[in-house]
């Protein structure tokens, strides 16, 4: 990818939302962030016929957000879970902006949603009647039609802006944030409603048990004795405006640097030496106009994998040598297409609090890695960190964000 060397401008980040296992607000997110607290369970939307079933981070039921109107209640409950997590999270984003939804009406507003596993039905009712030959209950499919994730926020808040659902596997999020800040760069439009949205289901549960990837325990990346990821949920929004109108809002951070790069190396495994992280590193890194020095901190993919976790801290030793990281998932879980976007709002706190989180699961350092995460809270100074994302298909997407003045 070639970056763009033209003065551009800023991309800043004047409100947040989240939604997952960890809390329902990002106050809640973050509290639980720092605690030494798991909100691992068993399924319990759907079945399972595994023997012990693996666990997986739920969120628990949603509260219906008074920001909406009653019409706009009535959109929100026929769209999927994933497309009302998103719009949860997106309604704090609007909130924290100090704005109400009617705000947006025609306004030139861009929407950008990442996600994996929620583009698709995932309906085991219809397929099983349709294996046996019977006429489906066609009420999952019209309810899937209904829920482009993108399509639908700027439908619910009748924007006027450039409307874009992503699906880049794990990297869907993160990717996400950075085509939106692309936009605000370009003046497509003067703000963006950016992140990613995942549920869980029993297609993508057992999917990923297939690739035996799945850990009994709560997961443990970085460790020893990692022996795979723990599934989740939830969405991630961010509320970003271009320089020239963000004065009057919070400036919570900044956007600085995007980049992306595919290894072309396996379906599902990163490439031994991590050369598409690596150069997605390099642009970011170039594009923000920042040296390797600059950076505080990483906030990892970490899923507790065998391979991710071994390339990215053998890519992690060589491009970014003594930078302390660490990995959120054991908050979370692995929320897919949700992920980018949810750590690239934890790492924009951090920034703030100057503090970084443990990385809960992690106890025994690998022999194998050259490097490990925090075990502890840790201050940190600076002004800049990184956000980074490796997926399935090769992908590899990395933000670098700065630190903004209120949050």
């Amino acid at each position: 990818m070639k970056c763009s060397t033209q003065k551009s401008r800023k991309t800043i980040v004047i409100g947040m939302g989240c939604v997952t296992a960890a809390g329902l607000t990002l106050e809640q997110n973050l509290e639980h962030l720092f605690s030494k607290d798991q909100n691992i369970c068993l399924p319990s939307r759907f079945s399972t016929d595994h023997n012990p079933p693996y666990p997986v981070f739920e969120v628990r039921p949603l509260d219906s957000n008074s920001i909406y109107t009653p019409e706009q209640q009535g959109m929100i409950s026929g769209l999927s879970l994933t497309c009302r997590f998103m719009i949860e999270a997106a309604a704090m984003a609007i909130v924290q902006a100090g704005l109400l939804p009617d705000w947006f009406e025609s306004k030139r507003v861009g929407v950008c949603v990442g996600t994996s596993v929620g583009c698709t039905p995932n309906s085991v009712p219809f397929y099983r009647d349709f294996r046996l030959g019977k006429k489906p209950d066609t009420s999952d499919f019209q309810r899937y039609l209904r829920s482009n994730p993108a399509a639908s926020l700027s439908d619910l808040l009748n924007l006027n802006g450039p409307v874009q659902t992503v699906n880049n596997a794990c990297a869907s999020g993160t990717d996400a944030v950075g085509i939106a800040a692309g936009w605000l760069r370009q003046g497509l439009c003067d703000m963006a409603l950016a992140g990613g949205a995942d549920e869980l289901s029993r297609v993508a549960y057992n999917g990923f048990a297939s690739l035996q990837i799945l850990d009994h325990a709560p997961a443990r990346p970085f460790d020893e004795n990692r022996g795979g990821l723990n599934l989740g949920e939830g969405a991630g929004m961010l509320l970003m405006a271009s320089e020239n109108i963000s004065k009057r809002f919070p400036c919570l951070g900044k956007v600085a640097g995007y980049g992306i790069c595919n290894d072309r190396y396996h379906l599902v495994a990163p490439h031994p030496q991590g050369r598409g992280l690596q150069a997605a590193l390099d642009q970011a890194l170039y594009f923000a106009k920042f040296r390797p020095g600059d950076i505080s901190f990483v906030n990892a993919h970490g899923t507790g994998t065998r391979d991710n976790d071994l390339v990215e801290s053998r890519v992690l030793a060589e491009k970014l040598p003594g930078v302390p990281f660490f990995s959120t998932k054991g908050s979370t879980g692995h929320t897919l297409g949700a992920a980018g976007a949810i750590e690239a709002i934890y790492t924009l706190a951090c920034l703030s609090r100057g503090e970084i989180a443990p990385s809960k699961g992690f106890e025994q350092p690998d022999s194998d890695l050259p490097c490990s995460p925090v075990r502890s809270c840790q201050s940190v100074s600076g002004h800049m960190a990184i956000s980074e994302s490796l997926a399935f298909g090769g992908h590899n997407s990395v933000l670098v964000l700065e630190k903004g003045d209120d949050i």
